[in-house]
């Protein structure tokens, strides 16, 4: 089987923010067969994330090469008996229209329940990546007791939206800040957060966003007033609590059933606006989880 398959590859590397002329959409002719052990699939829902921007620096090996991203797509072919076609999967495809992957324990990838009722685009955003983040940097990291005061920073991105929910009903007071009228972080308000902590305060850092586009900007913490605040900084990915993906998701599933949790999705559509959707999250316009629906 062939297919004409169209992938966003970036141009040259990428050191400061990104632009849509650093992107250029190409094509090439993906091919599978009965015998290669590969499943073939057409990708659905893109999720558009900040670190990616990390990948396409002069230090990434994935320069110019695919550019992963946690998504959704429909199985077309399939030469493993671990899928078939019509299967609904989600895990770590690419930036474009398909993907062929060998299932093996190393690679990210596994069938969605059709009959949960949600819709598809939440399984890259609650049900996902950034709820997977939201809900282990709040509750595993920082383990937060009733009446606790909880600062969320980029509170309208795709993590914070949902971490000041989940703290809200955790029972904590919380605070949420974004730093233009849309959106921000930066170093400067780590800084301060810091030196506002209150004695014992924990802090889960997922990303830094100010520095994945400035990296002569950097947060620089007062060192003597954490130890004697005894402040805790713990750096996590949601990998990290992968294991406890489902457990995770059974709650936050019930949060969203019951709606508890309110689910903001912001949605564009086609491949070629991957670059501009992409873009949007180093410039405040967008807000909750950024997706390219595809298909």
């Amino acid at each position: 089987m062939e297919v004409t398959n169209r992938y966003v590859a970036t141009r040259h590397h990428i050191e400061g923010a990104p632009s849509e002329a650093d992107f250029e959409v190409k094509e090439e002719t993906a091919r599978w067969s009965p015998d290669s052990g590969e499943v073939l699939v057409k990708n659905l829902y893109l999720s558009i994330d900040p670190y990616q921007l990390n990948r396409m620096k002069r230090s990434s090996a994935s320069h110019l090469a695919r550019i992963a991203s946690y998504a959704i797509g429909e199985v077309v072919a399939s030469a493993s008996p671990e899928y078939a076609a019509g299967d609904v999967v989600a895990g770590v495809l690419g930036w474009e229209d398909y993907t062929l992957f060998t299932p093996s324990p190393a690679v990210l990838m596994g069938k969605l329940d059709a009959s949960s009722g949600f819709p598809l685009s939440h399984h890259i955003s609650v049900l996902g990546t950034s709820g997977m983040t939201a809900y282990g940097g709040l509750f595993e990291v920082c383990k937060p007791a009733k009446g606790e005061k909880v600062f969320v920073s980029a509170a309208s991105g795709s993590v914070g939206l949902l971490a000041g929910q989940f703290a809200k009903l955790a029972g904590c007071y919380v605070v949420g800040c974004a730093g233009t009228k849309a959106k921000n972080v930066g170093g400067e308000m780590m800084e301060a957060v810091l030196a506002n902590m209150n004695t014992y305060g924990r802090v889960a850092l997922c990303g830094v966003i100010s520095e994945y586009t400035g990296a002569s900007r950097r947060a620089v913490p007062d060192l003597l007033e954490m130890i004697y605040k005894r402040i805790t900084i713990r750096g996590f990915f949601a990998w990290d609590f992968l294991p406890k993906f489902a457990e995770y998701n059974a709650v936050i599933g019930d949060w969203v059933r019951q709606g508890k949790v309110q689910v903001i999705e912001d949605v564009s559509d086609g491949l070629e606006n991957v670059p501009a959707a992409f873009v949007e999250l180093f410039t405040g316009q967008n807000v909750g989880k950024k997706i390219v629906k595809l298909a």
